[in-house]
């Protein structure tokens, strides 16, 4: 039985295949009740973000079930070519890595530990994740804290979203000058309105399909809600597009930007899609005066932010090579322990059984002698029969190891010391 971690994210697979496995939060019960399904699957968590797709299971096998489950999916075409697959310590350093924000686009990013809890919570929820896992993924939020109590991993918080306003700042028009239409109310949308009212943004519409999230939002940041519905009545009125929904399909079609265009007089528009799935048909990207971006176009902007956080991420790196080396250490000892621990349960009860009988024989009337004799004969007979009937097994076939592991456990008795002679414990 392994640890396994298998998927893809940014660093291996485009925007496109990424889109192809994302898994929503509708969607979430009926994928973890299918991997548990898989016949070498013990326990699973799913971890879907824009930027990654991954599994983390206890399997019976290297992880290749999880990988045929995960290609299986509709239009994922070749998709073991993009996965990266790890296993026991190599799996346990990736997730605490991930949790500390060193494998994400933008380096240290505060999101991705919320985005691991709620991984963690909903595999507690659909019943899949079991003890091994759940100590992983506790130690991971241990791991993830202390990286950001200890170094400077967190400073100065960059996030995707934070990202594309700046991009917004030095790639377009002032924002001052701008009306920018957000697409969603999720937190990426949420972050991306507070950058936005810090750079002076001079006109917010926000778009949702549930109005009255739209309108909670609007008003925490002065813009203007509306239903989704409406996107075409107002998409012209926007120099800044920027979506951010869990839908499956596209929000905004080639014909809108085209339409929008025609009544903007062609002004450009600049659009930020950080969807995955994306919202925004990439073909609205070959229009004149269209500007369009999405998550992974946004590695060049955040280049000043790894080159700042280099020194704070190998401090990070360190604290998380130590809690990984603790964690398989404790998990080896754990291991190690269990044979001592199902002997002892062995041994308890044996002697709860014994203590029964011997209980309900005295309490019938028999000889308090005879029900001693008994209770202490039926007690040795349990004990040592399952290592007798394997010591006779290695005498036959010379096994000389676990016979010298049986001098160990039994030495041979010295002078003077009581001895018994030509007992059988099989008797």
């Amino acid at each position: 039985m392994s640890l396994i971690v298998l998927g893809i994210n940014h660093q291996t697979a485009p925007v496109g295949l990424r889109e192809r496995v994302a898994f929503g939060s509708d969607a979430m019960p009926r994928a973890l009740a299918a991997l548990r399904a898989l016949p070498a699957v013990r326990e699973v968590a799913l971890l879907s973000t824009c930027n990654r797709t991954e599994l983390y299971a206890l399997a019976d096998d290297q992880g290749d079930a999880l990988a045929d489950w995960l290609a299986a999916h509709p239009d994922a075409g070749d998709l073991h070519a993009y996965l990266y697959r790890h296993q026991d310590a190599d799996a346990v350093r990736h997730l605490f890595r991930v949790a500390t924000g060193l494998d994400s686009l933008v380096l240290g990013e505060p999101q991705i530990l919320g985005q691991v809890k709620e991984a963690w919570a909903n595999a507690r929820t659909a019943g899949t994740m079991g003890s091994h896992l759940d100590r992983l993924f506790q130690h991971a939020f241990t791991t993830a804290k202390r990286a950001r109590t200890d170094t400077r991993i967190g400073a100065n918080p960059v996030s995707v979203a934070s990202a594309a306003v700046r991009l917004a700042q030095e790639s377009f028009a002032r924002l001052s000058d701008s009306t920018v239409l957000l697409i969603g109310a999720g937190e990426t949308i949420e972050l991306a309105a507070r950058h936005l009212v810090e750079g002076r943004a001079k006109r917010l519409l926000v778009a949702n399909r549930t109005l009255a999230h739209a309108q909670e939002l609007a008003t925490r940041h002065g813009g203007v809600a509306l239903p989704l519905s409406e996107i075409d009545k107002h998409l012209a009125e926007a120099d800044i597009v920027l979506s951010a929904t869990a839908s499956r399909d596209p929000i905004v079609s080639r014909a809108q930007v085209a339409h929008a265009l025609s009544q903007r007089r062609h002004r450009p528009m600049l659009l930020l899609d950080l969807a995955v799935p994306r919202d925004i048909d990439p073909t609205v990207a070959t229009l004149d005066d269209v500007f369009l971006y999405t998550v992974d176009d946004l590695e060049r902007s955040i280049e000043d932010n790894r080159r700042s956080r280099r020194e704070a991420a190998r401090e990070a790196e360190a604290i998380v090579d130590l809690q990984t080396a603790r964690y398989v250490e404790a998990l080896q000892a754990s291991t190690r322990h269990a044979p001592l621990k199902r002997l002892r349960a062995h041994g308890e009860r044996s002697r709860l059984d014994a203590l029964d009988k011997a209980r309900a024989q005295l309490a019938a009337g028999k000889d308090p002698h005879e029900v001693l004799d008994l209770l202490a004969h039926t007690l040795v007979n349990r004990l040592l029969h399952a290592p007798t009937a394997a010591l006779r097994e290695a005498a036959l076939t010379g096994d000389a190891e676990l016979a010298r592991a049986a001098d160990k456990l039994f030495p041979p008795a010295q002078a003077g010391e009581d001895t018994v002679e030509g007992g059988d414990p099989d008797a």
